[in-house]
């Protein structure tokens, strides 16, 4: 049965052809060396198409996860909110209730569009650089509040029921 991926049986990319049957071990070459030029001219080839199909799978696969990706970008001074797991935090102080984002912190500095340094309390006794998955923008809450009164008469329009 072919894989998706090759297109071809895992036993013919192990062994660079489909298993042998009666009458291929029946007919056996004569002259050795041509047979045996002729299997690595074979194997080269098939390893050659093999290596473009799975390029090929592989783009197919990176271009359907590229499409609902979002890319998260930060420079240094930004503050956000950092998802600290389980592995992250001291023994003991993990528990499935806990808050699962800490923060806010500034962003110290930017390795690369993926790894980022943040300015971590000294409490946390962890490592400073987080994965860009692990980061979140900080949204400050909103100062103003807005109060709405069920009893206004204002606010039905008389529409409806």
């Amino acid at each position: 049965m072919p894989n998706r991926s090759t297109g071809m049986c895992p036993f013919s990319i192990v062994y660079t052809k489909m298993p042998n049957t009666v009458l291929d071990v029946a007919v056996l070459p004569k002259c050795k060396s041509k047979a045996a030029s002729q299997l690595a001219d074979h194997y080269t080839e098939f390893l050659s198409d093999i290596r473009a199909k799975l390029l090929q799978t592989n783009e197919q696969y990176k271009a359907a996860a590229d499409k609902h990706r979002r890319e998260k970008l930060f420079k240094p001074g930004d503050l956000v909110l950092v998802q600290m797991r389980k592995e992250r935090l001291p023994t003991g102080s993990y528990s499935k209730l806990s808050k699962r984002k800490w923060g806010p912190f500034p962003i110290t500095k930017k390795i690369n569009d993926n790894v980022y340094v943040i300015d971590l309390l000294v409490e946390f006794n962890t490592s400073h650089t987080f994965n860009v998955n692990d980061l979140y923008t900080y949204i400050p809450p909103d100062d103003s509040t807005t109060h709405i009164d069920s009893t206004d008469p204002e606010l039905f329009h008389g529409g409806g029921v």
